[in-house]
């Protein structure tokens, strides 16, 4: 027997606010907003979701897992991305061919370049 991947949990000061920010940046739909829990999927039987929920501090420290976007233009994500609110973040990458920035909460994230065939 074997496990499904059901959701991505993601402690968030304003969980509402983050899971509006990442359903826009992931073209998701937000499928349930409370007070305790804010769920985003790409669609409302698409699994897995991502579920925000409250916690009282800011995010310390680097992420010990983080998501990987791939679009098709790099640079137009990223500058899409940005104007949404991502930063731009050093978290000791060095040079790389893509782009680390953090959603408004400060949670890292890696824009790749499109896959190569």
């Amino acid at each position: 027997m074997t496990s499904v991947w059901e959701n991505l949990t993601v402690d968030a000061q304003d969980p509402s606010r983050l899971a509006h920010w990442w359903a826009e940046a992931l073209g998701y739909q937000v499928i349930s907003d409370k007070p305790d829990e804010v769920e985003i999927r790409r669609t409302p039987d698409t699994l897995p979701g991502i579920v925000f929920v409250p916690v009282s501090g800011p995010k310390e420290g680097k992420n010990r897992l983080h998501i990987d976007l791939r679009p098709a233009d790099l640079e137009a994500e990223v500058e899409r991305l940005v104007d949404m609110g991502a930063r731009h973040v050093d978290i000791g990458q060095g040079e790389v061919e893509w782009t680390v920035l953090s959603d408004p909460e400060g949670n890292e994230f890696c824009v790749l370049r499109e896959r190569e065939e």
